[in-house]
């Protein structure tokens, strides 16, 4: 089975507060998250993975009525969170799923403390819902 790991951060100072941290302290996060990509890779349940641009970067775009992109800032400025980055694993059960979002949650942030951030756990579809 497929599930989409999110690692949603919170906000800082209208960004990531990572930005902020000591340089020792990114590169231990930045370093436990390559080796933990490394990991997934090697037992052979990474799909794929990506840290996204910070959401000072996002934009929404919805389509107007004649089918044209419209594109305001975004996310939301009230939002507390925001998607950080993602990972796509393939495992046997949703126990396993739950398992390596647990220690993705728990990457090092300020002083190696760690984070616990929220990480969403999502099956990726197939396919269709079965119909009746």
């Amino acid at each position: 089975m497929k599930f989409m790991l999110m690692m949603h951060a919170p906000r800082g100072k209208g960004d990531w507060g990572l930005a902020n941290w000591p340089p020792r302290d990114i590169k231990a996060h930045i370093d436990f998250m390559i080796g933990f990509g490394k990991e997934l890779a090697a037992n052979g349940e990474l799909v794929g993975a990506e840290g996204l641009a910070g959401p000072n970067e996002a934009r929404i775009v919805r389509a107007d009525a004649k089918g044209a992109p419209v594109v305001t800032d975004g996310p939301y400025p009230e939002a507390k969170e925001f998607l950080a980055g993602y990972w796509i694993v393939d495992t046997p059960t949703l126990e396993r799923a739950y398992a390596i979002a647990a220690k993705a949650s728990a990457a090092p942030g300020p002083g190696g403390t760690p984070l616990n951030m929220a990480i969403e756990v999502r099956q990726v579809m197939a396919g269709p819902p079965p119909t009746e």
